[in-house]
């Protein structure tokens, strides 16, 4: 074998070959088994794909207006609050909406407002003068009763169930809706109608039993 400028030539019956370079350290490249492609389409190419196929046979379109159909649904008639009743017994008590502050907080002077581990009523620096008037807004002797006895000006009716959109369009005045349950479930509230309203210090929270004909 002839080894000249690092390539070495080996001598064949058909004359000479050249095999490349030699080495003179070994490698260990462990076992050959069988390798398959890597495939990995573009991600973005394939939904822009897929969109174009979609606004091409109508497709897109009808999921749009199907989807805004769901979400105006869920707008004129939210999920009902889970647990809530009808009062069968009147019941009342006292709901304290202090809190304890977590961390110190200051003004942007670096004023301190609140020390960590102070316990702050709101109700020392502002007063409520809406009532907050709880009620089923499908059950028609309840809302009867809300809006005979509570004006926008003194009380803030508030569904746990039915649409206050359509009730806003019937009534003409405003409705809102407690969504997802949290105002009941801070305040307690298992049973309307229920009535919180600023007792002192206090919140005082009232269900209130209707009798046939939403009198209380």
């Amino acid at each position: 074998m002839l080894v000249t400028g690092g390539l070495a030539l080996a001598a064949t019956a058909g004359g000479l070959v050249l095999v490349g370079p030699m080495r003179s350290e070994a490698k260990d490249y462990g076992q050959a088994a069988q390798t398959f492609p890597v495939v990995e389409p573009d991600l973005l190419s394939t939904i822009e794909n897929r969109l174009k196929r979609a606004e091409a046979s109508g497709e897109l379109a009808r999921t749009n207006e199907m989807f805004a159909k769901r979400v105006e649904a869920k707008v004129r008639r939210p999920d009902p609050v889970s647990g809530i009743t009808p009062a069968r017994a009147a019941r009342s008590w006292d709901f304290d909406p202090s809190i304890t502050m977590e961390r110190d907080i200051r003004d942007q002077k670096g004023n301190l407002i609140a020390a960590k581990g102070q316990r702050i009523n709101p109700l020392d620096f502002v007063a409520i003068r809406q009532d907050l008037v709880f009620i089923d807004g499908d059950d028609a002797g309840q809302l009867a009763w809300a809006t005979t006895r509570y004006t926008d000006l003194h009380a803030k009716i508030i569904f746990v169930a039915g649409s206050p959109i359509e009730q806003m369009t019937a009534k003409k005045r405003r409705f809102y809706f407690d969504q997802e349950g949290k105002l009941t479930a801070r305040f307690g509230i298992e049973h309307t109608p229920a009535v919180v309203a600023q007792a002192g210090k206090v919140m005082k929270v009232t269900e209130v039993v209707l009798k046939a004909g939403g009198t209380s």
